[in-house]
């Protein structure tokens, strides 16, 4: 009985050790099969335990892009941030959220002041407008953050478009594919070459909604600029004995114009225009007003809003010579420079984009980058309610090109070639469709 019960008490905890070992087994077995180490060029290559697909299209969740800090202007930065996030796609990748750049210098890196791109635009309803096609992440995201590939982008007349986008294919499969994190070292992202059409630009651009805090500044500066127009044409309409054409349901009108006519832009067009060897890039002051007063169907009197370098706020002369109907105003005039004063320059220029891009009509230079997105996204505001040529009379969002000569001598009428094969076209004029 003694070496019964003992016999079966030894059984018992065998059978139990046995049945614990199998569950553990069970348990791990599938988390630690994922992973597959060995040393490649002095680094660990560490399989991800899962694939983890978005629904919609092979990006992984838990596999990331990691770019350099996004610098220059506002729209490089926009351009720049869009890139990244098409690179990201076609390495079926979830790009980590990157740093913006709030101040503006080109060539003094260490005075850049970085700032978190959730600062100016929203993080979760970026990912939800561009579910299924990019996908933002962020750090803590991560599991290891010890292990990342560097991917160093070549560089020189030798790198071709054609050499990038072999890189790009190979780091899109085994053994890199296994990297949890991949990160691009060297120049920034608006400098690599480009491998996507416009349309796919204008996606992402979609997606770009500006936090709450800088959207409602921008609205203080357009309900000003309505404001001002209601107030003009009750004015005038009281003089003539007329009723105003303003209505209480309907927002007034206004013409927005972005107004490159500052010293040093002048320098760099006129360069452009000799070694492109064209002649509607640069445009004076006195042809942009005498062309946006041509254009065809503007009510009387209309607000024209002057988007300008602040150098052109202390330049009255900037307001007078319009005709008669227009009513020119800036910042300045309209007392809001203090919603601008209070932001770094990053957020000054998203507010003037965002005023500009509300405009009932936008007037700017199709070599300007800032006003070639702007008429890129107005275009693409356009297809989505099914408006595919800018040739009517009535078209909504319309855009116009004032460097370029339309009919009745009013600027160019502007639609962006939304079937570009890449952006290129965007950074010389040439993406119009004519009439």
């Amino acid at each position: 009985m003694f070496f019964g019960r003992n016999l079966y008490s030894i059984t018992c905890k065998g059978l139990a050790l046995i049945v614990i070992a199998l569950i553990l087994r069970i348990v791990l077995l599938p988390s630690l099969s994922g992973y597959v180490g060995f040393d490649k060029n002095n680094l660990d290559l560490i399989h991800s335990r899962s694939l983890s697909l978005d629904s919609d299209n092979g990006i992984h969740k838990d596999k990331f892009l990691e770019v350099p800090q996004i610098v220059w202007g506002l729209n490089n930065q926009k351009i720049a941030f869009a890139r990244a996030c098409l690179t990201a796609r076609m390495l079926n990748r979830t790009l980590l959220m990157p740093s913006l750049s709030a101040s503006l210098f080109y060539k003094e890196i260490d005075r850049l002041q970085p700032i978190s791109l959730d600062k100016v635009f929203q993080f979760e309803r970026f990912n939800s407008l561009c579910n299924g096609f990019v996908k933002l992440g962020r750090y803590s995201d991560i599991r290891n953050q010890t292990v990342v590939y560097e991917l160093q982008k070549g560089s020189g007349r030798k790198w071709t478009v054609e050499r990038d986008l072999d890189q790009l294919k190979e780091f899109s499969k085994d053994p890199f594919d296994g990297y949890e994190v991949i990160r691009i070292v060297g120049k920034n992202p608006f400098l690599w070459h480009d491998h996507w059409p416009a349309k796919d630009y204008a996606r992402v651009f979609e997606c770009l909604v500006l936090v709450d805090e800088i959207a409602k500044e921008a609205d203080k500066v357009v309900s000003k600029i309505r404001e001002v127009g209601k107030e003009l044409s009750t004015s005038q309409s009281a003089q003539r004995g007329v009723d105003s054409y303003s209505s209480p349901l309907q927002p007034v009108p206004y013409v927005a114009v972005h107004m490159r006519i500052e010293i040093d832009w002048m320098i760099h067009c006129k360069k452009l225009e000799q070694r492109l060897n064209v002649s509607e890039i640069c445009s004076s002051k006195q042809e942009i007003m005498e062309r946006v007063g041509n254009i065809v169907g503007l009510k009387s009197p209309t607000v024209v809003y002057l988007a300008v370098a602040d150098s052109l706020l202390e330049d009255s002369s900037i307001l007078t010579g319009w005709k008669e109907s227009l009513l020119p105003v800036e910042k300045k005039k309209l007392g809001v420079d203090g919603i601008y004063k209070k932001y770094p320059y990053l957020i000054q220029s998203a507010i003037d984009y965002e005023v500009c891009s509300k405009a009932d009509v936008f007037v700017g230079n199709s070599f300007s980058t800032f006003s070639s997105l702007i008429a890129l996204e107005r275009t693409q505001k356009m297809i989505r309610m099914g408006i595919t040529s800018s040739c009517g009379a009535d078209v909504r969002w319309p855009s116009y090109a004032y460097n370029i000569l339309g009919e009745s001598n009013a600027p160019k009428k502007w639609m962006t070639d939304m079937s570009d094969s890449s952006l290129k076209a965007i950074s010389y004029g040439t993406n119009i469709i004519s009439c």
